[in-house]
């Protein structure tokens, strides 16, 4: 009996780190390291896309096209206008009432809410007008700071006439 717990525990070890690194997605801007913990646990669907997009190589030298001060910076599009996507088909909304607060991340839509794709934000502060809003698809783990650090955009919409743009994004450490 021993035995077959030890052997237990150590296919539980193996699998762990790989399913953790599984859901880490590690963003690199020209203002540092970004790695992002998916919530799997709250949005299968987009945790799975954003996987997918990533491991794809999309988000790789796409913009920062919105971003709002004291509210969010917004990325996912590859044309910069805020109406991109990728050619998969739009996500079914995945709403919960887990609190947006610094460093969340949810899936961009329009105002349809089953029309999600590839474009995601993340929050800088609390915005308790998100939650069950908008897909609460991950959280910031560490280097929030290059988030800080991106341009901002002008007016009200946040668009940036001059983005500043991921460098490449991978899954896993």
């Amino acid at each position: 009996m021993k035995t077959l717990l030890a052997a237990f525990a150590l296919m539980l070890a193996a699998v762990l780190p790989a399913a953790a690194q599984e859901n880490t997605l590690v963003m690199e801007t020209p203002h540092g390291e970004v790695v992002i913990e998916l919530r799997e646990d709250l949005a299968p669907q987009h945790a799975e896309r954003l996987r997918t997009l990533t491991s794809q190589g999309f988000y790789d030298g796409v913009p920062f096209h919105r971003v709002i001060s004291g509210f969010m910076a917004q990325t996912g599009d590859p044309t910069g206008t805020g109406t991109g996507g990728s050619d998969l088909p739009d996500l079914s909304a995945e709403f919960t009432n887990t609190p947006f607060r610094r460093g969340s991340i949810g899936m961009a839509r329009t105002q349809d809410p089953n029309s999600a794709n590839s474009q995601f934000f993340i929050v800088y502060d609390r915005a308790e007008w998100l939650d069950n809003q908008y897909t609460y698809v991950g959280d910031v783990v560490s280097g929030m700071e290059a988030i800080d650090a991106l341009a901002k955009g002008v007016g009200q919409s946040g668009m940036v006439p001059n983005p500043d743009r991921i460098v490449s994004m991978r899954v896993g450490q």
